[in-house]
């Protein structure tokens, strides 16, 4: 639960308050210690929001709150007005929408900036809209050792130029990010999918995983679409989060009793559909593989018996080499809990 801090509320009616705004939140986040680059994100977040109330509802408010939260703390920007309200919340935020009633193109930078984005608004009788925008200043995200040894092969379709895969992988604290994304179709247009999926990850990596697929849906709405596996692995608690949207297969060898990965069809990008995340445990002989459908899906260990004491990258390449598929893009990743040892 967060602590409030502190809070401001500021009037905006012209282009003399957004001024006002945008010192206050400068003054905001300095104090609390963000980055500059971070301060300027913020800055960029409240011209925007500030603008809209003006262009679409001729005036409003902007809250301006300080928060706390365990270790960590944050700036919220919450606007309200009383304007003609937006008929699709989440059509409005993807790039490049600026439609009469909506928010304007502004939405889709906003998204990536913050950590969260919650918009409520209903049409007509004046009864406005109401946007809440958060953002936690990020800690030291350095990697402790990391015991995992982790590999990953990616090619695109062989009559491709790039790649309609991709992967992400973070490592920080005790814990690493891992995921497999397939842009829909082959291409150019489902390398833009899968690279802007992939770069909301990186600026949002810390955030639960509902919060990702949320935000990633949104960063792909202007696109074909993407399907993606997240996994978060805390190898000091011992513990493996998962979570998947689409066809990107997940196995797990090593436990007495393999886990259910549960996955959801659909396609991010599309329509808001949050998958359930399950919790399992994390053991320093598993190996955990995560791959997309261009790769076989008839295959098993056993096939690569004499293989399976070999590094996780050296595993993703033999797999790969071998099992690929001639008519698709193909993506593997595999997380051994042991690092690699010649």
């Amino acid at each position: 639960m967060s602590e409030i801090l502190q809070t401001l509320t500021l009037p905006v009616g012209d282009e003399s308050d957004i001024v006002i705004v945008v010192n206050a939140v400068r003054k905001s986040a300095h104090a609390i210690g963000f980055s500059e680059k971070q301060i300027e994100e913020l800055v960029i977040v409240a011209k925007e929001l500030a603008t809209n109330i003006i262009k679409h509802a001729k005036s409003g408010k902007m809250i301006l709150s300080e928060l706390s939260e365990k270790s960590k703390q944050g700036v919220c920007l919450e606007t309200l007005d009383s304007g003609p309200g937006i008929a699709d919340i989440e059509f409005s935020i993807a790039d490049g929408v600026s439609t009469t009633g909506s928010l304007g193109v502004g939405l889709g930078t906003v998204n990536r900036i913050m950590d969260e984005l919650e918009i409520s608004s209903q049409i007509g009788n004046q009864s406005g809209t109401r946007v809440f925008a958060l953002k936690w200043k990020r800690g030291n995200d350095t990697a402790e050792s990391c015991p995992l040894d982790i590999g990953v092969a990616s090619r695109p379709h062989p009559r491709m130029a790039v790649n309609g895969d991709a992967y992400y992988i973070k490592k920080y604290g005790s814990k690493v990010l891992l995921s497999v994304i397939d842009g829909i179709g082959h291409g150019q247009f489902a390398h833009r999918a899968s690279s802007k999926a992939r770069r909301y990850l990186e600026s949002h990596y810390e955030q639960p995983l509902e919060l990702l697929f949320r935000g990633v849906n949104r960063e792909c709405r202007a696109t074909r679409g993407v399907v993606m596996a997240l996994v978060r692995i805390d190898w000091k608690l011992g513990t493996m989060q998962h979570a998947s949207l689409g066809n990107i297969e997940t196995r797990l060898l090593g436990a007495e009793q393999s886990p259910r990965f549960m996955t959801k069809r659909g396609i991010i990008g599309q329509k808001l559909n949050i998958p359930h995340v399950t919790e399992h445990k994390w053991q320093e002989n598993y190996i955990l593989t995560l791959f997309s459908d261009g790769i076989q899906s008839h295959w098993n260990w056993n096939d690569f018996d004499t293989k399976i004491n070999s590094s996780s990258d050296d595993l993703c390449r033999t797999i790969i080499r071998k099992l690929s598929r001639d008519n698709d893009d193909a993506t593997i990743l595999i997380i051994k809990g042991r690092r690699y040892e010649e």
